[in-house]
């Protein structure tokens, strides 16, 4: 049976690229514009990534699977909300690059905080023109570590059929360590952080040339001193306030002195944290080597670690300067999950598909694993169920305890 053809749209580090490939699907042309994500790709993945910006005149070739996760900036909740950000509209052409070029499937992934930005607006930019042009949609916040990543990343996922409902993956691992992680008895735990990094050789101190990157960048100092008081799960407000940094100080106080509006504030601050070795990761991202200790060393994470816990295998060369290669590494879509998302879509597509061409329809939406939701988030909800009218007692429930 040929394979089926895949495009990868705002490709980056190739996550999404490799853990589809792994599952089956054929890549045969990726594009992104960031120059350290091009060389990363192009020394890993193939010569099929184009080094462009992507718009909503971009043409490209015709396949069966497009994928891919518009630059989550605008609304990350890991700093300050910027609902006016020109990237948020990047979901707009997302959608509206699927609309034109008809593809048999898609999947998008993006963060957390993408459901509640501008009150939904990015989710009905998203959805409004691939129900319009016949996709049937699925809509889920999940949490990586239920589909067997050694991490607690949790991340929303799209998938949709022209004409057709697809699958959504069932979780494959149990997990613990994290509100919203789905603890399953008749499943696999996820893997824990040392699990994922066992069997590295020693990390070594100092700057990495392009390879493994098993390095770090030594404390000193006070950061040792406060490295030295920390236990696994505990973080900087832990720490006597002598040994606070400054800008953690002025940002705890801030959120309760200033009135700044509560979706301008970002995460709730930890400054540096020492992670637990007996569970699943906290969610790796460009500032992991900043925020992360080690469980049992007084160090950060290497980048190689990082890219363990994001399930790259250790002959994945990250490029360009080691900030860069840690903003790759924190953006990517975990290839592990691409994998099981890829190998559920690969199977249903490879099956008879009945089609019945229209106006498409909202398969699902779960904007949250948790029992309760935030009064943004219960908005957002209701005004989707209003307007998208999800089946009650069908998919939306069965999303909900599955």
């Amino acid at each position: 049976m040929a394979k089926l053809r895949m495009v990868d749209l705002f490709a980056g580090a190739g996550g999404m690229s490799l853990g589809f490939t792994r599952a089956g699907f054929q890549v045969i042309h990726s594009v992104d514009h960031w120059r350290p994500a091009v060389e990363t790709y192009r020394a890993n993945l193939g010569d099929h990534i184009e080094s462009k910006a992507i718009d909503i005149d971009t043409r490209l070739p015709s396949c069966d699977l497009m994928v891919g996760g518009p630059p989550c900036q605008g609304f990350s909740s890991a700093g300050a909300r910027k609902t006016g950000d020109d990237r948020n509209t990047l979901v707009s052409v997302f959608a509206k690059l699927i609309a034109f070029h008809r593809p048999d499937a898609f999947v998008f992934e993006n963060v957390e905080g993408f459901i509640t930005n501008a009150n939904g607006k990015s989710v009905f930019e998203l959805l409004d023109p691939l129900i319009a042009a016949g996709y049937n949609v699925h809509i889920r916040k999940v949490n990586a570590a239920n589909f067997g990543v050694p991490q607690h990343r949790k991340r929303v996922i799209a998938i949709g059929g022209l004409g057709w409902e697809p699958p959504f993956p069932q979780s494959t691992h149990s997990a613990w360590g994290a509100p919203g992680a789905m603890a399953r008895h008749q499943l696999p735990m996820a893997p824990t952080l040392l699990e994922a990094v066992a069997g590295l050789p020693a990390a070594q101190p100092g700057e990495c040339v392009v390879g493994l990157d098993h390095c770090y960048p030594p404390l000193r100092e006070m950061d040792l001193e406060r490295a030295k008081l920390l236990l696994p799960g505990q973080s900087m407000l832990d720490l006597p306030e002598h040994l606070w940094h400054q800008s953690f100080r002025r940002r705890a106080f801030r959120r309760v002195k200033d009135g700044m509006p509560t979706e301008k504030r970002g995460g709730a601050p930890c400054g540096v944290r020492r992670l637990h070795g007996d569970a699943p990761c906290k969610a790796i991202t460009g500032g992991a080597q900043n925020e992360f200790l080690h469980p049992t060393a007084d160090r950060p994470l290497t980048l190689r670690e990082c890219a363990r816990i994001q399930t790259f295998p250790d002959d994945f060369e990250f490029h360009g300067s080691r900030a860069d290669r840690l903003q790759l590494i924190g953006n990517a879509v975990p290839p592990l999950l691409a994998f099981v998302i890829g190998t559920e879509l690969l199977s249903a597509m490879q099956s008879p598909i009945t089609r019945l061409l229209g106006r498409g329809k909202l398969l699902s939406f779960m904007p949250t694993q948790s029992t309760g939701m935030s009064p943004i988030l219960q908005r957002v909800d209701e005004a989707v169920r209003r307007k998208y009218q999800t089946r009650n007692g069908g998919l939306f429930d069965a999303a909900l305890s599955a």
